[in-house]
């Protein structure tokens, strides 16, 4: 069996130089470099990565939480952090907190016990004051869609108080004035921050939130469904409907449907992640754009250049949402 002293005497380099190329170190010229992976492949030599982690002190391993498993706008998300990740030569262990507070923690203390080098989060129910302490520790820890204040650097985030106004005033723009809203569950930062763009964006039209035309759903197609059946109930007269994410969109629009009400003549629906499905669906549906598989990969760059010594990644920690305007808004004006 070959060992880092062939591949070194077949390249002509030294065990050090052999060691910077396994560990994909920056510090080595193209050519170098090429040399050693060509006497890795001639001898079939592969390194061995637990000697490599007691070496370095490294596993080449992140960690990940994300509240649930369940539909893509988590997939897009872990997908992002992973291809950056990977491409750099590292791995992910990925584990759920299931926006629940004894879960959460449960699944960081797994994360930092498989001595990952760094953990991502996407975390709703721990508070902020518990993140703060968190980042004190040893190993490095990073948000996603949230931001602390005090961890800043710590944080990549959406202005999602921004993406709640931006569509109010979509449809507003439009001549909508009875406007119905699904939010999520308000525990969760960025259902309160979209819901605080929709009221202030209603404010600065001098158009009063009415309580009997909102709804706290649960970020699922369920939500969207109850939701819309609920606001119907209320027999209060409304034009459009926003709902704070697309899959309670595509919910209340098949309930719509089921109900005789045509989407966009009837009633103008819009959602918001603009996740994959939204462009499939009839009507193509209107909603706002959440980059988060841009801002995973910015998670997996944040890490890269923090703990893995990566300093010309440039970062952006703040992304701004913006309106992908299909066909579920009918203009009234």
């Amino acid at each position: 069996m070959a060992t880092i002293y062939d591949v070194s005497k077949l390249a002509g380099v030294s065990l050090a130089t052999v060691s910077r190329v396994t560990s994909k170190n920056a510090r080595v010229s193209d050519k170098t470099r090429q040399k050693v992976l060509d006497a890795m492949e001639d001898l079939g030599y592969r390194p061995n990565s637990i000697a490599q982690s007691l070496a370095s002190n490294r596993t080449n391993s992140v960690g990940i939480m994300v509240s649930e498993l369940h539909g893509p706008f988590f997939g897009l998300m872990m997908a992002g952090i992973e291809k950056e990740l990977r491409a750099a030569g590292k791995h992910v262990i990925i584990t759920t907190g299931h926006s629940d507070e004894n879960k959460e923690k449960d699944g960081i203390d797994f994360l930092i016990s498989r001595n990952c080098d760094a953990i991502i989060l996407h975390v709703e129910a721990v508070t902020d004051e518990y993140l703060i302490e968190l980042c004190k520790g040893k190993t490095p820890v990073y948000l996603m869609s949230r931001y602390v204040d005090g961890l800043d650097e710590n944080c990549i985030s959406l202005d999602n108080e921004l993406g709640g106004y931006l569509a109010t005033t979509a449809l507003i723009d439009k001549g909508h004035t009875d406007i119905a809203y699904i939010t999520g569950p308000q525990f969760k930062g960025d259902a309160r921050d979209r819901l605080t763009g929709h009221k202030r964006a209603l404010a600065e039209h001098d158009i009063l939130f009415n309580n009997d035309l909102y709804y706290i759903g649960d970020f699922r197609e369920t939500g969207g469904i109850e939701g819309i059946k609920y606001l119907i109930n209320n027999k209060k007269s409304f034009t459009a409907l926003i709902c704070a994410n697309d899959e309670m969109a595509a919910g209340a629009m098949i309930h719509a449907r089921e109900l005789g009400i045509t989407v966009p003549d009837d009633l103008s629906i819009i959602g918001f992640d603009n996740i994959i499905f939204s462009r499939y669906v009839f009507p193509k549906l209107t909603t706002i754009n959440n980059p988060i598989d841009e801002m995973g990969h910015m998670a997996a760059k944040l890490v890269l250049k923090n703990v893995y010594q990566h300093p010309d990644l440039l970062i952006k920690h703040s992304f701004e949402p913006s309106l992908i305007t299909r066909d579920s808004v009918f203009n009234l004006k």
